[in-house]
C-alpha cells in the first residue's frame, strides 16, 4: 500500500536519494510540476454501499480538478489536503450524494495509517529519508491529532 507503483524492489540506488531527487524538482526553474490529486472511488458507507455514484460520474470530479488547475478558487483545506469547496462539485441530476460522509476523516484510521507510514519509512528509507518528507508526516500527524 505504501509503494503504490510497486517500484521499491526495483530500485538500483538509495531510495532516500531517489525521493530527494524528485523533491528537488520544485526548485528547478525549468520544471513544470504536475498537479497531483488523489481519489478513492471505492469508499463505502456503513451499509457497504459506495459513497460515490459510480464510474460514469467521475467526470464531475475531473471537471473540478481541471478548474483547480486553471486557478479557480473552488477548494477548501482539510487535514488531508484540499477538497472541493461546498457546492464546487457539479451534482446536478444525481440523487443523494452524502458529501459530508465522502469527505469525513476517520481519526482512528489515520492515526494507524501514520504509524504504518512511519514504519514503512523506517524500514525502507531509514536515516536517508529527506527532511521534507519527515516534516510532512509530522505535520499530518499534528493535523490528525487536532480532530
Amino acid at each position: 500500500m505504501h509503494d503504490p507503483f510497486a517500484m521499491r524492489p526495483f530500485f538500483g540506488y538509495n531510495f532516500g536519494r531517489y525521493l530527494s531527487h524528485w523533491l528537488s524538482m520544485e526548485h528547478r526553474t525549468c520544471s513544470k510540476l504536475p498537479k497531483i490529486f488523489h481519489v478513492n472511488w471505492f469508499r463505502k458507507d456503513k451499509q457497504n454501499n459506495f459513497l460515490w455514484p459510480g464510474f460514469g460520474e467521475n467526470c464531475r470530479v475531473l471537471e473540478w480538478m481541471f478548474r483547480r488547475i486553471e486557478g479557480e478558487d473552488c477548494a477548501k483545506m482539510s487535514p488531508l489536503g484540499y477538497i472541493p469547496a461546498d457546492g464546487a462539485l457539479n451534482l446536478n441530476g444525481l440523487s443523494h450524494v452524502n458529501m459530508d460522509e465522502i469527505f469525513s476523516i476517520d481519526k482512528g484510521f489515520w492515526e494507524e495509517e501514520i504509524k504504518e507510514i512511519r514504519k514503512y519509512f523506517d524500514d525502507q528509507v531509514n536515516t536517508d529519508l529527506p527532511c521534507d518528507v519527515a516534516n510532512q508526516l509530522l505535520q499530518l500527524e499534528q493535523r490528525i491529532s487536532q480532530l
